[in-house]
């Protein structure tokens, strides 16, 4: 009947856009952040290279001008001392030739100065002006015929004597002029240093912000999807799948969301079909149970002690069998309600208390003694459900636990977590049973003596409801009872 089902929900078309995503997907997205961020780590680096090349010229240029400043200052003093060498040379041998070599050095030196003086802005323009005055002067005598004088030649090695300061005083300014460049030159590299550092960081924090911008709005849909997979995954389908996000991921929620509808369909039809089943049997297991119970009465007439026998064995299994089917439908009433939860804040203590009394009659005619340890812990869980799992730990503790015996519950707490724990003195779980004692309908080695063999789904009812509030169950080892650990968020 099962292999039967249509697919009345057939896979969705492809997902209409919705804003906040332009119609892209998922990978088109990621592509676009990266290319921004790269885009934006790219421009930086290239605005830093492009400043320290303009930086690195102008220091080139610096050095270069310090070097032509040096090289005029130099020069000049080298050009007064040849001016001064060749007017002595001249007034003593009164050869032209030493007149030309003055004239000459004059106009080398006078080259020199127009340079510095264009050079030196700074610098007090008398300064010049009283060199230019002074080589005037020297040039003058050289010239006259008076220059054998030695009122002249005085007056031509006194002008001669005071070029020597005036060129200290020249290359004194350019010294300052270099320095101050340099200065200027430190003080813009420091200014473009401390720019571009503001630049990069403020770019990596940027891309930082972006990366982390991005990668929560990209991560939103993934995390929903994550979501409603673990939903699937607990059974609940009652909750429709809606991801809203890139176009690959809305069209991988919509198919989710049609996979919900098909399990859905499912557990419904299994249901449909147990029920079914079970009608159908309930009517002959019923004549059977009742014509087993006809024939042992003897109704039918005198049985031998044989066939009375064999009209037990057949009473005793129809019975049972009955039984199981019974069981196994209640099972399945179980696992399709724990989809159903309707969670509320809810005093667990509170709520024990009230299980431990509803079952007094049962743990006081076996003489138990039950106690709550720890305080009051308030959860938000399904409080019928919770009652019946709390419920069936005590059953299952009563059934098992030693006339005398002692049974206690606990509350704690642990990091984000809720924990209700179930401690007995009977005989515990076997080593062998431990991993299937919450399988439906397995019941362990250790049974209680004397007692009616249970139906093994109470421990399956305790994890199904536990695992439909996002929990888990599971057997503590211990020496000497059983000991079980029931985790539930603490949403706070």
């Amino acid at each position: 009947m099962l292999n039967a089902i249509e697919h009345t929900h057939p896979p969705p078309s492809a997902a209409t856009r919705k804003p906040g995503y332009l119609g892209l997907s998922f990978r088109q997205l990621l592509l676009a952040a990266f290319l921004l961020i790269a885009a934006l780590l790219s421009g930086t680096s290239i605005h830093a290279l492009f400043t320290l090349d303009r930086m690195s010229a102008n220091s080139r240029d610096t050095a270069r001008q310090a070097v032509q400043l040096t090289e005029a200052a130099q020069r000049l003093a080298e050009r007064t001392v040849a001016m001064e060498r060749s007017a002595r040379q001249y007034l003593v041998l009164d050869d032209a030739a030493f007149h030309d070599r003055f004239n000459e050095a004059r106009d080398q030196a006078r080259q020199a100065v127009g340079e510095l003086s264009d050079a030196l802005p700074m610098a007090p323009r008398e300064m010049f002006s009283q060199w230019g005055l002074y080589v005037d002067e020297a040039a003058a005598v050289l010239e006259a015929d008076s220059r054998k004088d030695k009122g002249e030649q005085a007056k031509l090695f006194q002008d001669f004597a005071r070029l020597p300061a005036l060129n200290e005083r020249i290359a004194l300014e350019s010294r300052r002029e270099v320095d101050r460049r340099n200065n200027a030159l430190s003080a813009a590299l420091e200014q473009q240093r401390q720019l571009l550092t503001a630049q990069v960081v403020g770019a990596i924090v940027l891309a930082v912000l972006l990366a982390f911008c991005f990668g929560l709005w990209l991560s939103r849909p993934m995390a929903r999807l994550e979501q409603a997979i673990g939903r699937l995954g607990d059974n609940r389908f009652d909750q429709p799948i809606d991801v809203r996000g890139p176009a690959d991921i809305r069209r991988l929620g919509q198919q989710l969301d049609w996979l919900r509808q098909r399990l859905a369909d499912l557990e419904a039809e299994k249901s449909r079909f147990l029920r079914h089943v079970s009608h159908e049997l309930k009517t002959p297991l019923s004549a059977l149970c009742e014509g087993a119970a006809l024939l042992d009465d003897g109704v039918a007439g005198q049985l031998s002690e044989n066939q009375r026998e064999i009209a037990r064995i057949l009473r005793q299994n129809t019975q049972s069998l009955q039984t199981q089917i019974e069981d196994l439908l209640r099972y399945n009433e179980v696992s399709f309600d724990a989809q159903r939860i309707h969670p509320v804040p809810v005093d667990l203590r509170a709520l024990l208390h009230k299980v431990i009394d509803d079952q007094r009659l049962q743990w006081l005619a076996r003489q138990l003694k039950v106690e709550i340890e720890g305080a009051a812990r308030t959860v938000v869980v399904d409080p019928e459900k919770m009652a019946i799992v709390l419920a069936n730990l005590l059953s299952n503790a009563v059934r098992f636990s030693p006339e005398g015996g002692f049974i206690r519950f606990m509350l704690t707490e642990a990091p984000g977590l809720v924990r209700v724990e179930c401690i007995d003195q009977g005989p515990g779980v076997a080593p062998t049973d431990a991993a299937r004692i919450f399988e439906p309908f397995y019941q362990g080695l250790h049974q209680p003596p004397g007692a009616r063999r249970g139906n093994g789904i109470g421990l399956s009812v305790v994890r199904e409801y536990v695992q439909a509030h996002s929990g888990k169950v599971y057997l503590v080892p211990r020496e000497g009872g059983a000991h079980f650990r029931i985790e539930l968020p603490d949403e706070k």
